[in-house]
């Protein structure tokens, strides 16, 4: 197929399926996800009860990413994408059950979103690592990497919005509905892959040795270190954003759950157009900058945001954050996946995880207990100062994790020898 060298990635057939299985599932996932934000405040109208429930969502990915990693990287990827999403589709089935008969408590709620979590920390790295089967070979990896995080912060962008306008209309119950549904098309794509298999090394390495080597790798060099602790403190400070935007959508907007889903949109849409200037981008080269700059404007949005008392002014800087906050994440991911051996690649996708969306429960958690006594926009400011702070750490020593990275860059082609 020929296609544009920006969408390079597409000329995959599989690549092609997973995208738009994906890209239904996802939408259907936000659904959900508004539902249960817009569902738990309602029945508690307590901005502790949203951080809890964004932490049970999210914990998992801190305590069983790492080895859930070890685990994916001696399985086939695709085996392991129909097992969790098959449960993933019973978890929906099951909290539809329970929305639809009236019999849902929060109890329910923070249940359903750790069961979703513990599969979300086996999906995601199964996900990240399957892609580069998919393009075949590291060429098209980076524009595979970009546009399926474009795909998943684009269902963050349109699945609240429309989310809020049905909860509005027709009640929570549509939401754990269409998300039951959508779960078929990623079922249905990953049974119409043909996906050559891979020979599965890691199986024949002890389990911990395994384990030790995915983090001796990511942490052991210096540009990989500073960029993943880099990406926990801005996880941890701007994420805290969206588990409180109820209270702010209803409390301080004066809105409903549309308006909740205006604010969780705005910070999709920032992430979106974030992944499309990665998507665009011809190399890798540079992004080094990119995630310190990154990181520091979504802090800065974050910290403004905090004190924001005007729905129109709170909406662009919704944007900003989410746009600072995922191409920070982006290009980690981007730099990581190009960079890293095959045979550690699941485990190193979920060390980013863990980094990424493992450490954000932490802030969710933390911002709803300091919401308890400092109230929401003064937890929220704390937030975003500790991610400005933690950037301008780490732009200080840019030069020298450039330095560290060339030799890598001229090894993998990336840059010539002679001249950058």
């Amino acid at each position: 197929m020929n296609l544009p060298h920006q969408l390079r990635a597409f000329r995959h057939r599989g690549f092609r399926l997973f995208f738009l299985g994906q890209g239904i599932s996802q939408f259907g996932t936000w659904l959900q996800l508004i539902a249960t934000s817009w569902l738990m405040y309602r029945l508690t109208g307590s901005a502790f009860y949203l951080g809890l429930a964004s932490f049970a969502l999210q914990v998992p990915f801190l305590v069983l990413a790492p080895v859930a990693g070890v685990w994916v990287d001696r399985l086939n990827k695709r085996t392991v994408l129909r097992t969790t999403n098959s449960i993933a589709l019973a978890q929906s089935l099951a909290m539809l059950t329970l929305v639809a008969s009236g019999h849902i408590a929060p109890w329910h709620l923070v249940a359903g979103n750790l069961v979703l979590g513990v599969v979300n920390a086996f999906d995601s790295p199964a996900r990240q690592s399957f892609l580069i089967e998919l393009v075949e070979g590291r060429a098209d990896l980076p524009n595979a990497i970009a546009f399926q995080s474009m795909l998943m912060n684009g269902a963050r962008f349109v699945g609240p919005m429309i989310g809020g306008a049905v909860i509005a209309l027709y009640g929570e119950v549509w939401g754990f509905a269409l998300n039951s549904v959508s779960y078929l098309s990623i079922l249905a794509a990953l049974a119409a892959l043909r996906v050559p298999p891979r020979v599965l090394r890691a199986g024949q390495e002890r389990w911990l040795a395994g384990l030790a080597a995915g983090f001796r790798w990511a942490y052991g060099f210096l540009p990989s270190r500073s960029a993943l602790l880099l990406l926990a403190a801005v996880s941890f400070g701007v994420q805290p954003l969206q588990a409180l935007a109820p209270f702010f959508a209803r409390d301080v907007f004066g809105g409903d759950s549309q308006t909740l889903g205006w604010l969780i949109g705005a910070g999709g849409l920032g992430a979106v157009s974030g992944m499309l200037y990665l998507a665009l981008r011809p190399t890798v080269r540079g992004l080094l900058g990119v995630i310190g700059w990154a990181g520091a404007a979504a802090g800065a949005a974050v910290i403004v945001y905090a004190r924001c008392t005007q729905l129109w002014l709170a909406l662009p800087l919704v944007y900003a954050a989410g746009m600072g906050m995922m191409l920070t994440a982006g290009s980690i991911n981007t730099v990581l996946q190009t960079i890293v051996e095959d045979r550690l690649r699941a485990r190193v996708a979920a060390i980013y995880i863990m980094a990424f969306l493992g450490v954000s429960p932490l802030g969710a958690l933390a911002a709803g207990w300091a919401a308890q006594y400092l109230g929401p926009p003064a937890a929220l400011a704390i937030g975003g100062a500790i991610a400005l702070c933690a950037s301008l750490a780490y732009l200080s020593r840019l030069p020298a994790l450039r330095r560290q990275m060339r030799p890598v860059y001229v090894r993998l082609g990336i840059v010539p020898q002679v001249d950058q």
